[in-house]
């Protein structure tokens, strides 16, 4: 499998927003972690554009690891691959005995491997098996969520994690399908999607399985109740100084980090007072205005940026205890 394919997106402007952190010189190296290795292309440049940073990389795919490990090997013991999902940050840095770091980046959604990968089930453009777990060692495939979840909650999983206003009827074809044989490949639930929307909702957007499909993938994976965990423990690791980048793909994963960010950033005193006590300042600075797009050039060259969305903080402040 080739490894150029892999473009990462917004590269210049996660390092641009991260360099100030990292440049900065101290007794000891500075530690970046990518919290979604991936094929390691962001990993790659944060270790070549920083010659005196540390990588701690963490993914939940066996497979991702063992490709950037090659592709990171002649960095040395400058990166630290680790098997684990993001929101296990904290228990990662405490086993390496790193008590702050100085830089974290977050490239969300799914990896260009995964996508690329037919058998992993991922993607709606080609038939494989429904499965779409980003670690195929735990949990259940996506197949398993449309044979045996309640029709209820799937209508659940469908509007709040695909924004899809024609779920009622998705679930309706699903539940009567699944009856006379139950889903294991993705041409057919991409098949009955298209059969049951009606003609105004196929015109717009795209594939009109797009959303069904990133609902399912966000319940097989958890993504948003680790995303919650994750950003503030993000937040948490960095030292006085340090910065965040997160790349979005999607607006539920954005509001999240938007949320994060803005309640970091804010006086939390209460109103009236002359003077704002140190415990009540804000503990973060935000980098970017709203949430930054790629250029138009760049979605050009690679269709996977055109949804991205980039923020970044910096730590000003330590917690209060």
């Amino acid at each position: 499998m080739s490894q150029t394919r892999h473009v990462p997106v917004m590269l210049q402007r996660c390092l641009d927003l991260l360099a100030p952190a990292l440049e900065a010189t101290g007794p000891q190296p500075p530690v970046v972690v990518d919290c979604t290795l991936g094929l390691g292309g962001h990993s790659e440049a944060l270790l070549e554009a920083f010659p005196e940073a540390r990588l701690v990389a963490l993914d939940r795919d066996k497979e991702a690891l063992r490709l950037s490990g090659e592709r990171l090997a002649p960095y040395g013991d400058r990166a630290t691959l680790v098997h684990a999902v993001y929101d296990e940050l904290p228990e990662v840095l405490d086993r390496l005995g790193i008590p702050k770091v100085q830089g974290v980046l977050f490239d969300l959604g799914v990896s260009s491997m995964q996508l690329d990968e037919a058998d992993r089930g991922f993607a709606y453009a080609q038939d494989a098996p429904l499965d779409m777990r980003m670690d195929q060692s735990t949990g259940i495939g996506a197949a398993e969520v449309l044979n045996t979840y309640p029709p209820g909650e799937l209508v659940r999983i469908l509007r709040a994690y695909g924004e899809e206003k024609q779920a009622k009827r998705i679930v309706s074809a699903v539940v009567r399908e699944r009856e006379k044989e139950p889903f294991s490949n993705s041409a057919r639930l991409v098949e009955l999607i298209r059969d049951s929307l009606p003609q105004a909702a196929k015109r717009t957007g795209g594939n009109p399985a797009k959303r069904t499909f990133q609902a399912l993938r966000i319940e097989v994976n958890g993504e948003l109740t680790v995303l919650e965990r994750a950003i503030p423990a993000a937040v948490g690791a960095l030292a006085v100084g340090g910065r965040i980048a997160v790349l979005s793909y999607h607006s539920l994963e954005d509001r999240l980090v938007k949320q994060v960010f803005a309640a970091g950033a804010a006086n939390t005193a209460p109103p009236g007072l002359p003077v704002v006590p140190e415990r009540y300042q804000p503990r973060l600075k935000l980098l970017t205005r709203g949430a930054e797009l790629p250029t138009e050039e760049e979605v050009a060259e690679n269709r996977r940026a055109a949804p991205a969305r980039l923020r970044g903080a910096q730590r000003i402040r330590e917690e209060e205890r």
